[in-house]
């Protein structure tokens, strides 16, 4: 039973969490095609749009962080420290690294809006880009470097929930696992949609038929784990298998975020039928439904005899 009078987190954690897995996931698929040298073999690959939409996205979810922080003027305050137990405080320093890997990434191959402009930091980028590309072992490194933060973004979204061990639903060791892979999964759905390469749309259909098939793999150990772990853990899967939030799990996050669009893009990559943006779309919604059920459910989970109202707080 639901205990109405329990105050929860709105959307914006959520968001924030799905928005950080999605430009994690795009960072590892975009460092993958530096490091692999595709970027030299298409002029349309998708890494060089990539890293511009990841400072997008980033900075979105930057922006929901932001708003549901309680003493926003105190944000700068976790930057004058580090401390190596707190979450939040891994989090804000792993996001100080990921925003000079993508701008790393966008100077590769400018867009040519900037190549066209006159200016003194204009001409200086110009110049670096034709460095970077005349050092194919600086463009993998780059690549390299992305995969590394971007994995490490991509866990964090996950850490930072199980490390609050006041909640069982998200006291699992697994969680960051599942995080990531819907985040790798969310952005290859993306990448899918926006590559102009039709074999790059190809590889990333397939490559996301992968990660769904191990996204179901690695919840449905999350759900054992949970099961047969105490009574309260017990419970907490309840809220997902049979309780309040079992209808939002099981049609919006298993069903038409990776059954359905597993088996659109099975079609697609055997050439049954044409590809079409309907699966990514529903991966994409898919990912962001596991974050509000996860984050929302987890806040109705408790330890057995405590009491339903108490508050948490990240910050």
């Amino acid at each position: 039973m639901i205990d109405p009078s329990l105050q929860i987190w709105g959307w914006e954690i959520p968001v924030y969490l799905y928005l950080g897995g999605l430009v994690a996931g795009i960072m590892i698929i975009s460092g993958y095609f530096l490091f692999s040298g595709r970027y030299r073999d298409s002029s349309v690959c998708s890494c060089f749009i990539s890293p511009l939409l990841g400072l997008g996205l980033l900075s979105l979810g930057m922006l929901a962080l932001f708003l549901d922080l309680e003493h926003k003027l105190h944000t700068w305050r976790l930057y004058t420290t580090f401390e190596i137990a707190s979450p939040m405080s891994w989090g804000a320093w792993i996001l100080i690294l990921v925003y000079p890997v993508l701008l790393a990434s966008m100077i590769i191959r400018l867009p040519e809006s900037l190549k066209t402009r006159q200016g003194k930091i204009y001409s200086w980028l110009t110049r670096l880009s034709r460095v970077m590309n005349s050092l194919p072992m600086l463009v993998k490194n780059v690549g390299i470097l992305n995969m590394l933060v971007g994995g490490t973004l991509g866990m964090y979204t996950g850490v930072l929930l199980s490390a609050l061990g006041a909640r069982p639903l998200w006291s699992s060791s697994i969680l960051w696992l599942l995080f990531l892979v819907s985040g790798l999964s969310s952005a290859a759905a993306l990448v899918h949609m926006i590559t102009r390469d039709p074999g790059e749309r190809v590889l990333l259909a397939k490559a996301d038929n992968g990660f769904l098939t191990f996204e179901l793999f690695v919840m449905a150990i999350f759900i054992v784990s949970l099961t047969s772990t105490s009574a309260a853990h017990l419970q907490a899967a309840s809220l997902l298998l049979s309780g309040s939030y079992a209808p939002a799990f099981w049609v919006f996050v298993v069903a038409l975020g990776i059954l359905i669009p597993l088996l659109i893009q099975f079609l697609a990559v055997n050439r049954k039928i044409k590809h079409t943006s309907l699966a990514p779309i529903l991966v994409l919604f898919g990912g962001l439904m596991l974050r509000l059920v996860i984050v929302y459910a987890g806040q109705y989970s408790h330890w057995l005899g405590s009491p339903h109202g108490n508050s948490i707080s990240l910050f």
